[in-house]
């Protein structure tokens, strides 16, 4: 069979993998932590963004369709400061692979810091740790000049005080690029897996997503824009507003048309004034309503994020609110090996 042809394939399991959770019940999912960029631009464009097309090569744990044989022989390190103790790191190195296809390799761990451990009548008996990590591998082939695709595959390992789990997950991508134009789309399936070790007994869910971008460059001024649509496996996501969370406030439902659309949506805007140079801001509408009324900050679900190159180096940042009791902050450092 020939590459083409493989390509082809690819891109019918893109489409019908696409089709399944739409049609799965609803219910939690475990290794929501996939759901966490490991690029500090995503980061700061909104935490979510298929569509973006650069020399990234930590953008690529979004769309694998992302990935070509420009990114060269480049080595990615990324660090973020989560929530309270958590904090995640990760390396990911890609070269190409011919005149048209490109690989990569990686490892995200993610850290909890240590938590309290407590016998059933809740008393104090020690601590304990808590961590995930993932181990990726992507491949991607041109289709035509235009059109990328591009295939991961994650282990994914986690490990909580004495229990431990093992799973497998699949990210499919395809990318549509016109440089003349400025416009790429893409689509990606991410997630489709489940685990081959267990916790328990009770089998716990992938975080099984279909999400569609688009990323437009404006011709006449420096400006990028972005919007992904995420959580395309079901329409309703409603959430509970706590009021200003005192003992007397209620809980209500939000679960209007409106709150329902922007909440599958994150948008994000760039000014890149040089190809060295980029400042970003994005805004997240789940993120912000994920946190309750009396919890937020004027800053929740906005992020901003801001990236230089310098010689061999490429720098990135980003920084959120997503609450008035947490700042997150994402560090990147890249470089293409084959400039030294």
């Amino acid at each position: 069979m020939t590459i083409r042809n493989h390509i082809i394939s690819f891109i019918v399991a893109l489409v019908a993998g696409g089709m399944i959770p739409l049609c799965a019940a609803d219910g939690s999912t475990a290794y929501n932590f996939l759901n966490i960029t490991s690029s500090s631009r995503i980061y700061g464009l909104g935490g979510v963004n298929i569509s973006i097309v650069d020399d990234d090569i930590n953008s690529i744990d979004q769309n694998p369709g992302l990935l070509g044989p420009e990114v060269g022989k480049q080595l990615g390190l990324n660090y973020m400061h989560y929530v309270g103790d958590a904090n995640f790191a990760g390396v990911r190195y890609g070269m190409a692979a011919g005149e048209h296809g490109a690989w990569a390799a990686g490892i995200q761990y993610f850290g909890y810091g240590d938590m309290k451990a407590a016998d059933v009548a809740g008393n104090i008996t020690g601590t304990f740790s808590a961590k995930d990590m993932a181990f990726s591998a992507t491949y991607s082939h041109d289709i035509t000049g235009s059109l990328r695709g591009g295939i991961t595959v994650k282990g994914l390992y986690s490990a909580y005080e004495s229990y431990s789990a093992f799973a497998l997950a699949t990210d499919l991508g395809i990318n549509y690029y016109d440089p003349d134009r400025g416009v790429s789309l893409s689509a990606v399936v991410a997630n489709l897996g489940g685990q081959i070790k267990r916790f328990n007994e009770r089998y716990d869910r992938m975080p099984v997503d279909v999400r569609l971008g688009l990323s437009k460059q404006l011709a006449d001024v420096p400006l990028r824009l972005s919007v992904t649509a995420w959580n395309l496996t079901k329409w309703h996501l409603p959430y509970y507003d706590a009021g200003d969370g005192s003992a007397t406030s209620e809980m209500e439902e939000k679960d209007s048309f409106g709150s329902n659309l922007f909440r599958h949506l994150v948008f994000g805007v760039e000014w890149l004034p040089s190809d060295r140079l980029y400042i970003g801001v994005g805004y997240n509408y789940k993120t912000r309503t994920d946190m309750g009324t009396y919890s937020r900050s004027f800053f929740s679900g906005f992020s901003a994020c801001a990236g230089i190159n310098v010689s061999r180096f490429s720098v990135g940042i980003a920084l959120a609110q997503p609450h008035t009791g947490a700042t997150t902050f994402m560090l990147n450092l890249s470089t293409r090996l084959w400039e030294f």
